[in-house]
């Protein structure tokens, strides 16, 4: 069953359908678990995180690191074929990753610190450098 939050939040917000969101959170979680990226410290709570979701202290991952974190578990998960899958889920810059961010922080399903801002993801990188370049074919001259 879809969170009652998340269903309401997609339903007011319709530029990212939900598998925008769920990739987000798994490249949180790629992030802290897989590239330990991030730092324990206080975050601003929201007044709607749950009992579990308050216990246990997540490691803060900016959003500079996690714009890289999803390139990788991005290039990691769907290749050459990357940019093509975050574009079917209107995915075309690293601020779309801080509205997805940022819509999450504000139904309490995230959280921040007091110098996190939606601008932080903004331009980090380019799309097409950061998911295309690296798959150049190069055909070799004939002799």
């Amino acid at each position: 069953m879809l969170d009652p939050a998340i269903a309401t939040l997609l339903e007011e917000d319709r530029r990212f359908p939900l598998e925008a969101y769920i990739f987000v959170f798994e490249a949180l979680h790629y992030a802290q678990t897989e590239l330990d990226m991030g730092s324990e410290g206080p975050s601003e709570r929201t007044g709607r995180e749950s009992e579990e979701e308050d216990s246990g202290l997540q490691p803060h991952v900016t959003g500079q690191e996690l714009c890289q974190a999803i390139r990788q578990f991005a290039l990691e998960q769907y290749g050459y074929m990357a940019k093509l899958v975050l574009g079917n889920w209107g995915l075309y810059t690293t601020g779309d990753f801080g509205e997805i961010v940022f819509n999450l922080i504000r139904i309490g399903r995230m959280r921040k610190t007091p110098h996190d801002r939606r601008e932080d993801f903004d331009n980090v990188y380019d799309f097409d450098q950061a998911f295309r370049e690296q798959f150049r074919i190069v055909v070799p001259e004939k002799e």
